[in-house]
């Protein structure tokens, strides 16, 4: 009769399913969708510009139909830059220490809640930044990381072909934060 350790080691093995059989489970499961992103958040960015680093604060307000980033280059004594985007498709570019502001109409408004869904490619799992991600790829254009356990934005890579253009990685996601444009900007005229 073998030892009890060595007959419960094989009652575990032969009681276990076979390692096959959640791959095979999954494989018939159908690919995840994206989380689309809540109406109202605040996000801190570690952006990387070909090697240039930056910190990002990006508002995003649905509802409101505007989005804010408050950039600040590494060492840039001009810092910081805002990037105000409408949903009407007109961006303003603002930098204080130069007295500075510019507009375009860029053509397209803000990122809907949705945006990734319609016609993006599920690629799988996979790490990014210390997080296990779900990730997908739309229009050959961006790569979009989503906690796997959480749906939060972890990581997006923007690119121009085959060169990677700008790498944002999440560094805090806050839900339901609505900047108060005229207490931050100081700059009403500029902006509205």
């Amino acid at each position: 009769m073998p030892p009890l350790p060595l007959l419960a080691v094989l009652l575990l093995c032969l009681l276990s399913p076979h390692p096959n059989a959640a791959a095979t489970a999954a494989a018939g499961s159908p690919d995840p969708t994206p989380t689309p992103w809540p109406h109202q958040f605040h996000a801190t960015l570690l952006m990387d510009y070909h090697g240039n680093l930056s910190l990002a604060d990006l508002w995003y307000d649905w509802p409101g139909g505007r989005n804010l980033h408050v950039i600040r280059y590494q060492l840039a004594a001009d810092a910081p830059y805002y990037d105000a985007e409408w949903n009407n498709g007109t961006s303003f570019f603002y930098t204080p220490a130069r007295r500075q502001c510019r507009s375009a109409a860029v053509g397209v408004g803000i990122l809907r809640p949705d945006w990734l869904a319609p016609g993006a490619a599920y690629l799988g799992r996979a790490p990014a930044d210390g997080f296990d991600c779900h990730v997908w790829t739309k229009a050959d254009f961006i790569t979009y990381y989503e906690d796997a356990s959480t749906g939060r934005p972890v990581k997006w890579v923007f690119y121009t072909g085959n060169y990677r253009l700008v790498n944002h990685s999440t560094l805090t996601f806050l839900l339901l934060l609505v900047l108060i444009y005229d207490l931050i900007l100081g700059a009403q005229s500029v902006f509205f």
